[in-house]
Order: structure tokens, then sequence, then C-alpha cells
């Protein structure tokens, strides 16, 4: 059977973490191509959710901040079953929290790709393998052949250079991904989160204002060039646009940083040496802002879903050579990122509603 015709069979019982155990590799390369992606409008399900997530906070058995800005765990929920007033909650929560963890979790890839698109279109990469029949998800495979395309990449200098939010260089980049690990090393592959809304507020005032007038390019042109280079086919060719530096959550109102080291090219403007100045400075202040990060040390079947407009996440490649870790995410295309002038930082508004809560007490 052809790589094409193993892309259009879709196996609802298909068990990628068997064939990651038995195989050193199950991705398949069609020669499928596929239009520029079209822009539409995203109706945020968070945006339906209750303030107090009362469907999540009165079935699961426990809920608990991993850190005061970023993080949050949840135990006794399976997502696999939730209703949409909780996939409406579980929204506006990974909103506020930035990434929310589930372990012990029974999702299949065909229920993961159904609970992904509750949130948006779902995203298929533009040059990256898959899974037989599941275009819309992307493999994490270490220890094994993993991606042809991966290995064209160059290898980051340090770990810190690998943060990043998920390919920022589409025209509407995603909200969430949903990202399960099923298989381990015996130690090692933890992943680090860093909140967007705090990198914004822990800058000062007039650094804020400053930012908030620029924009930058993302491109993907790397990805696509490792693609040509490794003889797989280029799905879709549109992988670079502009995106404000600060962006405004539309359900939160929020503001937070919006670059990264892995897709963020230069901002528009600026001389070279400025852009580099600056995008360094910001990319050194997420890398090293251990006060608004998280770090989450996973478990076979645990599944982290994360809000990719005001998170950067950054995975710690220390188990290499040590065992096999596995895993797949999903990723759900939301608006095209726009900065809100009337918007607030995070911190403000939290000021703000301490005074009130002050005021009538």
């Amino acid at each position: 059977m052809t790589n094409a015709t193993l892309q259009h069979v879709a196996d609802e019982h298909l068990d990628l973490q068997k064939l990651a155990r038995q195989k050193e590799s199950y991705l398949v390369y069609p020669d499928t191509t596929y239009p520029e992606l079209e822009p539409f409008d995203h109706a945020d399900p968070g945006r339906l959710g209750d303030p107090k997530k009362a469907s999540l906070y009165d079935n699961a058995t426990k809920i608990f901040d991993l850190t005061p800005g970023i993080g949050t765990e949840i135990h006794g929920l399976q997502l696999s079953k939730l209703t949409d007033e909780q996939k409406n909650d579980l929204g506006l929560l990974v909103a506020e929290r930035g990434v929310v963890f589930f372990r012990d979790q029974d999702l299949t890839p065909h229920q993961g790709r159904k609970l992904g698109e509750y949130f948006g279109p779902l995203l298929i990469h533009s040059v990256l393998g898959h899974p037989p029949g599941y275009p819309e998800i992307l493999t994490l495979l270490s220890g094994a052949e993993e991606d042809k395309i991966i290995k064209n990449l160059s290898n980051f200098g340090r770990t810190s250079d690998a943060w990043h939010s998920d390919v920022t260089y589409e025209f509407q980049p995603p909200g969430f991904t949903f990202l399960k690990i099923d298989t381990l090393p015996k130690v090692g592959g933890d992943t680090l989160w860093a909140s967007g809304y705090s990198a914004y507020d822990k800058l000062s005032p007039a650094l804020q204002t400053f930012l908030e007038g620029l924009e930058a390019v993302h491109s993907g042109a790397q990805q696509i060039n490792a693609a040509k280079i490794a003889g797989a086919t280029v799905r879709r060719h549109d992988a670079e646009h502009i995106h404000p530096v600060v962006r405004t959550h539309p359900v939160t109102g929020f503001k937070s940083i919006y670059v990264n080291p892995v897709f963020t090219r230069r901002i528009v403007g600026l001389s070279k040496r400025e852009s580099d100045t600056l995008l360094d400075f910001l990319y050194e202040h997420v890398s090293g802002g251990h006060d608004f990060q998280v770090r989450f040390r996973w478990e076979e079947n645990s599944i982290a879903i994360w809000d990719n407009r005001v998170t950067f996440h950054c995975p710690i490649p220390d188990y290499i050579g040590g065992g096999k870790r596995h895993g797949w995410r999903i990723t759900a295309q939301a608006e095209r990122p726009v900065f809100d002038p009337n918007s607030k930082s995070r911190n403000e508004e939290f000021r703000k509603r301490a005074a009130e809560k002050n005021g009538s007490a």
C-alpha cells in the first residue's frame, strides 16, 4: 500500500503507542498537497465558559495550580468523555492559566481529533510526516527514525533556543495544542512552559509601550527548505506572515508577548541590529523568567493542553540515547493575532479586581 493510500485509511482504533513500541517509525509522507489556508472567523469556546468553571471543579477529584501564574493540573476527568459545557470551561481555564495537565488519559487519536475540532479547525502541518490516515496528527518519536525532515533542520545550539509557540508563521496560528505522551524513557523528557502574560507584565512600562507599536515577521521557510532537501512533499507554501509583537487574547483580554526564536525572523521597521538586539533581549527574558515558568514531569498517558497565543514551551532533550519517548499532538487554529490598544495587562486586571473586592468588603 502506498503512502498516498495510507493517508486516507483512518482507523478509529489506531494505537499509536503500540505502533511506536513495535516499530522504528510509522510515519507516512503522502504526495498530497492542500490549498493555502483560507481566513475564517474563529468562535472560541472559552467565551462560553463559566468564570467559576463549575462543570470542571464540581466533577474532578482534584484541581490544583502548579505555580501562581501558569499551569493547572486536573485529576478525575477523562478528556474522552467531556461534555460541551466542560469543554467550554476548559477553554476558558486554559486561556487563563496557559497550560492545563491531565494524567492517566485514555484518549485515542480518533477521539483526540474530535476533541481538537471543538476548539477550531485542525492544522495539517505543511511538511512533517504523520500517522497513516491522520494528517492532522503530529507525532513526537525519539530514539528512532523520527521525522526525516526534522533531521534536516539545524540543531539548536542550546536548549533555550528551542522556546517557541507552535507554527506562529501561519496567517491564523494555533490557539490550543493537545499533546499526549504515552511512552517515556526511565528518566528525563520534561517540558517547560512560560507565560506570555507574565513576560509582558515583567517589562518596564516604557518598554511595554514601545513594543505595543511593533510587528514581527514569522516564517516557516526553514521547515520548507528542510522538506525539499529530504525529498518530501511541501503541502502548502504560504509560510510567512506578520504578527504584532504584543497580542491581545480574545477571551481574557490580556496582553501577551508574541515572538519566539524558532519562527520569528525580524521586527518590521527596525534595522537588523536593532531587531536582533531587541528580539534577543525578549528571548532571554522568556527563557530566564523562572518565576513565570512551569516544568512538567510527564507520566505515560499524560496530556497537556496549552494556549499558543499566550504561552511558550520548550522540550528538554536530556533523555536522548536513554530510551524512547513517544507522543502525538493535535493543533487547532484560532484567530489572526491582533493587538487591542484598549486591552489590559493581567496584572492590571488583577489589581483592579482586588481593589474592587476590598472596596466592597
